[in-house]
């Protein structure tokens, strides 16, 4: 940890015995520049990084470790002060629990010193994820979006990794890859160079990646600069990497492995420099089974490789990436949105995901007039739910409608809430009004869901 910093930590410990060692790393995490606080209790609700020390991986720990991490929300390191506490496998459990890392304690001093260079590391992460070259151009907060971003700001901003960018059309593939170059720490880096390899001639794809002499071809009256030459002290993104034929793929093997290549017509080696970022939306491990992706050349620009959510997995993002799109068209005056416009953009499906939603926001402006709020009217008559149905459908599953739910801003309690009204609303349908049979499947008696009932009208009165 820097001198000049000092971080603030909450730390927690679990199990019983002797709890001296803890307080040895407590001290030797100060020395480095760690102030660590103790929790009041393991239920307190912490915010901000912090460390759970344990004795022993009792049943409890990992929904601990979920709690006080708030599902990995929070940069948590769990420290087992003997390597026995560490059953085989319990650490796999601790980071899937929301963990950051899991480590053995030996000596306190060596301990606190690594603790303390993990935790400096995510503070930069977390500064550069939530700096505004980041946030104006990748919107969202939720949970799956972060944990994209903190691997996208640490990779680009601490190595000179080949990156492999995956997921479906839409997801934001290029934004990451421009991100990457931007957060790229090269002092002397020079430009992004973007390539689509679904647009490539097969006839020209040697010119168009090597470059060409005058005269190497009919066509070619003047000397080119292929996007190797181009891409030199910089970085060269290949989009829908993954509709690259074999035969090309074995051309550029050398580059990618070597840095070095001849121009079309020449018999002269170029050497060239430069980041390698590739995006497809293909499941690439899927054609290397089936032989149509060499398998030499995906683990040359796989050195580190990212899934991009689809939009149907961060649903709360929306509100705030049409937020974002009005503000683009608006600037400080972007209108407010009806509840009910934002309920259908919510629920609806995205195929093209955040591009998707992006033209349906185009659309919507498009038909919007005046300085008043977003309205159902503005809604393209093809989007509007159809003739009978009151409201838009909701998104598929639970988990879907509590994502929904947290969306529109409910809480805790409310969504608990409204979870067993819609159960009891359910089975009284299902059951024709009957209290006895609906309480039956409701597990609980009919004086219970009497009361209940009762209780919800005056609420609705």
């Amino acid at each position: 940890m820097r001198s000049r910093d000092r971080l603030e930590i909450w730390w927690q410990r679990f199990g019983s015995g002797p709890w001296n060692a803890d307080s040895a790393l407590v001290g030797e995490l100060a020395r480095c520049g760690v102030e660590c606080h103790l929790l009041p209790h393991p239920s307190a609700a912490p915010s901000g990084p912090g460390l759970v020390v344990f004795d022993g991986c009792d049943p409890g720990l990992a929904e601990s470790v979920r709690d006080l991490s708030r599902r990995g929300e929070e940069r948590l390191i769990a420290v087992a002060l003997r390597r026995e506490a560490l059953a085989r496998g319990s650490g796999w459990q601790l980071l899937q629990a929301g963990a950051s890392e899991v480590l053995a304690a030996s000596d306190p001093a060596e301990t606190a010193e690594v603790i303390a260079a993990r935790f400096e590391r995510w503070e930069e992460v977390d500064r550069l994820a939530c700096s505004a070259v980041v946030t104006r151009n990748l919107v969202g907060r939720s949970l799956a979006w972060r944990s994209v971003l903190r691997q996208v700001v640490e990779v680009a901003r601490f190595s000179a990794s080949s990156v492999l960018l995956g997921g479906e059309s839409g997801t934001g593939k290029e934004l990451v890859a421009r991100l990457i170059h931007t957060l790229d720490a090269r002092e002397d880096k020079r430009d992004l160079v973007v390539l689509d390899c679904t647009t490539i001639v097969p006839e020209l794809s040697g010119s168009e990646f090597f470059g060409h002499e005058r005269g190497s071809y009919t066509s070619a009256v003047s000397a080119r600069e292929g996007a190797f030459a181009l891409a030199d002290g910089g970085t060269l993104f290949l989009d829908e990497v993954g509709e690259l034929p074999p035969r090309l793929q074995a051309e550029l093997l050398r580059v990618v492995q070597e840095g070095t290549y001849k121009r079309v017509g020449s018999n002269a080696w170029q050497r060239t420099r430069f980041r390698l970022v590739c995006a497809t939306h293909r499941d690439l491990l899927g054609d290397l089974a089936e032989g149509r992706f060499r398998r030499d050349f995906y683990y040359r620009i796989a050195a580190w490789t990212c899934r991009l959510p689809p939009l149907r997995e961060r649903r709360e993002d929306i509100p705030l990436l049409v937020h974002s799109f009005l503000a683009e068209r608006y600037g400080d005056e972007a209108p407010e949105v009806d509840p009910e416009v934002l309920d259908l953009l919510l629920a609806r499906e995205y195929p093209g995901n955040v591009r998707d939603l992006r033209q349906l926001v185009d659309r919507i402006v498009h038909r919007h007039v005046g300085k008043g709020p977003i309205t159902l009217g503005d809604v393209p008559e093809e989007e509007r739910p159809r003739a009978g149905d009151g409201r838009p459908a909701s998104a598929d599953g639970f988990d879907g409608a509590v994502r929904l739910a947290l969306a529109r801003g409910l809480g805790l309690k409310e969504i608990g809430n409204l979870a067993s009204d819609t159960a009891v609303r359910i089975a009284l349908a299902e059951e024709g009004g009957s209290l006895q049979r609906a309480a039956d499947r409701l597990g609980v008696t009919d004086r219970a869901l009497q009361m209940r009932r009762a209780a919800q009208r005056r609420d609705d009165a």
